[in-house]
């Protein structure tokens, strides 16, 4: 059977340039203090939780990704909804400021298998795949 109902617009985050600037020099320093005080600065930037997530994952911090990924996920599905998301829907990868909350789910994804906790993770992944495809690709292949 073929679905009859229009697929929900995509949705697309607003924008923060300041906090785009701050990431950006936290970057520069390449340090994990840097990229906390831009999360303490903008904590409902996801991009910076997503960051912190990435970089605790990467030195085996499962359970420190897992927090920094959740809470970055969080405060994304807040914009979410705040920028007209129904809970359902594209959310594109191709859209910068999408990226941090898909991000957030990537690493809450991988975060979550690594501590057994396989049913979250499997949610997860599929959240991120139903958002776009292209960001499911993009992630794992980084």
């Amino acid at each position: 059977m073929q679905n009859l109902l229009p697929e929900p617009p995509a949705t697309l985050l607003p924008a923060d340039g300041e906090a785009d600037a701050a990431l950006a020099r936290a970057e520069e320093a390449g340090t994990d203090e840097a990229f906390a005080s831009v999360a303490a600065r903008f904590p409902t930037y996801s991009a910076a939780w997503a960051e912190l997530g990435a970089r605790a994952f990467a030195t085996g911090q499962v359970v420190t990704a897992y927090a920094y990924a959740r809470t970055g996920y969080h405060r994304g599905l807040d914009q979410l909804r705040r920028s007209g998301w129904k809970g359902h829907g594209p959310v594109p990868w191709s859209h910068e400021p999408n990226r941090g909350f898909l991000r957030c789910l990537y690493v809450l994804s991988r975060a979550a298998d690594e501590i057994g906790e396989a049913d979250e993770a499997a949610r997860c992944a599929q959240f991120l795949r139903d958002c776009d495809p292209a960001a499911a690709d993009a992630l794992a292949s980084h």
